[in-house]
């Protein structure tokens, strides 16, 4: 029973650890750094039934934790950063739209 409850939990690690490594792929394609295609981002869901984690996992879990932690971070940060862009475009083209000339003179 003991090594069913913590392969359980192995395998709901490696789950989150493949969403976790989607995510910071994901990052790095908005940045320029990923070098292809952002993989799709599936909508996580927590592990029902499975217990206390296991002891012999508990680093393993901290270093997954820390690496979530990083990833949420760096989406926050990227939300931050496209915001003030898309604020900093709006503005150019505003004024850029506000130079063009509304009628041309054909008949001279």
């Amino acid at each position: 029973m003991t090594t069913g409850w913590s392969d359980a939990w192995e395998q709901a690690l490696d789950a989150l650890e493949l969403d976790v490594a989607a995510a910071e792929l994901l990052l790095a394609a908005a940045h320029g750094t990923g070098g292809g295609m952002a993989p799709a981002v599936r909508t996580w869901r927590p592990p029902v039934d499975l217990g206390p984690l296991p002891a012999s996992l508990e680093e393993r879990a901290r270093t997954l934790r820390d690496r979530q932690l990083e990833v949420a971070q760096a989406v926050s940060e990227a939300v931050v950063r496209s915001r003030r862009q898309l604020a900093a475009t709006r503005a150019v083209l505003g004024t850029v739209a506000e130079r063009r000339p509304v009628y041309v003179d054909i008949d001279g």
